[in-house]
């Protein structure tokens, strides 16, 4: 009589067979049947590095977006900073040149008047020195004449 192959007739004969066909195998093997978990193990911690490592980089190529978007911004501000410095800048050069020029022909003007009063100071001195030069002559004739005709 044969046996029926039934579930629980299949499930016997694989535990009476499996102690000795991993007995066998584990001699065949040896340590490579303990270190196939370990290995296993190892594998999935590298990809889980691996994954870590491209999720840091999306992250930090994120970041360096975001930087780069502000650095943009704020070289945007200090460009029209500096443009609105030069502008100031340049009114303000304007206003003091402006200024400068005025002073200069108020300066110049002063000049002027100052040297005309100089050269009319000049000729009335010129006139007084001709006027002592002449009474002294004079007066040195006009004793000359009165020790003469003594």
């Amino acid at each position: 009589m044969e046996p029926q192959i039934t579930p629980e007739y299949i499930k016997q004969l694989v535990y009476s067979i499996l102690p000795e066909v991993l007995a066998q195998y584990q001699q065949e093997k040896g340590k490579d049947f303990y270190l196939n978990p370990l290995l296993e193990r190892l594998i999935r911690l590298e990809e889980e590095l691996k994954a870590l490592r491209i999720e840091m980089n999306l992250r930090f190529e994120a970041l360096k977006q975001e930087s780069d978007t502000k650095f943009e911004a704020i070289n945007a501000r200090f460009e029209a900073l500096i443009k609105d410095m030069n502008t100031k800048f340049e009114a303000l050069i304007k206003e003091i040149n402006t200024r400068f020029e005025a002073q200069k022909k108020e300066s110049d003007a002063k000049f002027e008047a100052m040297n005309a009063r100089f050269e009319a100071l000049d000729k009335r001195l010129n006139f007084l020195q001709w006027l002592i030069g002449i009474g002294f002559a004079f007066l040195a004739g006009l004793i000359t004449l009165l020790n003469f005709f003594k």
